[in-house]
């Protein structure tokens, strides 16, 4: 991220209605900061549903797999024991196990899948746009070309003015 323009927004309304402004003058939105969860923020931007649940239902899957083919493997091959006349192979018996991995398994995919997607962990550098961004603003990042001339930077500016945004800041 080299050259950027900052804008706040005081209520959630005005976000909404600016980023449809924003959108609507062809400027590029690259991120969007809020202190809380704005219903149809997503719509707007145009975000796509979250895979995230896939990836839970993939880790769950081999969660519950690896659990039961386990219990099973145990209790039929490799040490079977005759416990009060129940069958080598009691199915009922390796649901518990199979659904704590399947909850375990499908939690950490979760976890891994985020951490991966959103580039954090260790050595992650965060970038912070504004001091308050995330306390009491709402905070919209426009893209600005590398190489833009002066008169490009504050038509952009004019137009984000006009969408209503606050605190209008060009960062490098």
């Amino acid at each position: 991220m080299s050259k950027y323009i900052t804008a706040y927004y005081s209520d959630e309304e005005d976000l909404l209605k600016g980023i449809g402004q924003i959108k609507a003058d062809g400027l590029k939105i690259m991120d969007v900061l809020t202190p809380f969860p704005v219903h149809g923020l997503d719509k707007a931007l145009s975000i796509p549903r979250s895979r995230l649940t896939r990836v839970a239902f993939w880790g769950g899957a081999v969660g519950a797999t690896l659990g039961f083919g386990f219990q099973a493997w145990v209790f039929t091959i490799d040490y079977p024991l005759n416990i009060g006349g129940k069958p080598f192979f009691a199915v009922p018996s390796f649901m518990p196990v199979a659904f704590e991995l399947t909850v375990l398994f499908s939690a950490f995919a979760m976890v891994i899948a985020f951490f991966l997607s959103n580039k954090l962990g260790p050595g992650a550098k965060p970038v912070i746009h504004d001091e308050r961004a995330t306390d009491d603003r709402f905070l919209v990042v426009v893209e600005v070309e590398e190489n833009s001339p002066e008169e490009r930077i504050s038509q952009i500016e004019q137009a984000l003015a006009n969408a209503g945004a606050e605190g209008i800041t060009l960062k490098a």
